[in-house]
């Protein structure tokens, strides 16, 4: 088995990719050689970044059969609170920049999911959980609504790996009050 551990990403030119890696640490990812070809989608463009897909919880892998399409890091992000009831609770909306082999992507409310390069949109709905100690977890997504066919455009999943940060302010608040809380993640883009 292969033993790939997740500093050996590759991230070009000043983007704060070993920032993200000190961050969550190294993960495991135990696949054969023709496997880590297969599920590695090569960075296209100018824009582009290479990043490799880590391990994936059963509780979240994607669809039997489905295809990496593209992967991309949290250059920067956001997990926003609102208070309620006196404490930050319930839902928090992203926002974040995220790069990688499709060049770049905005993520934001809906969840949804924007390339800069040819604006694809894709928006979607949580159906898999898998906790992280001390973190927001990690999540698979289904793509519910799409537009465009570009980088993203295509996607009928979205898994969101090695999460760091993002977790709810602790301590009182005044109802109605926000809080953006930094965060890190891998997201894996995949068609069905």
């Amino acid at each position: 088995m292969l033993n790939t551990k997740r500093s050996r990403v590759r991230a070009a030119a000043g983007v704060g990719m070993a920032a993200v890696v000190a961050t969550v640490g190294a993960v495991t990812f135990n696949a054969s050689a023709a496997e880590q070809a297969a599920v590695a989608p090569a960075a296209v463009g100018a824009d582009a970044r290479a990043v490799s897909i880590p391990g994936i919880p059963d509780a979240i892998k994607p669809p039997k059969g489905a295809k990496p399409i593209g992967a991309y890091f949290v250059a920067s992000g956001t997990q926003t609170y609102t208070c309620a009831g006196g404490i930050f609770t319930g839902a928090s909306v992203p926002e974040a920049q995220l790069i990688g082999t499709g060049g770049r992507i905005h993520h934001f409310g809906g969840p949804s999911w924007q390339s800069t390069r040819d604006n694809s949109l894709v928006k979607a709905k949580k159906i898999g959980e898998s906790a992280r100690t001390g973190t927001i977890p990690e999540l698979l997504l289904e793509v519910t609504e799409k537009s465009g066919s570009g980088v993203i455009g295509t996607s009928t999943h979205i898994s969101r790996l090695l999460t760091s940060g993002g977790t709810a302010p602790a301590g009182a608040c005044t109802d109605g009050a926000k809080k953006a809380v930094k965060y890190g993640a891998v997201y894996v883009f995949w068609k069905a």
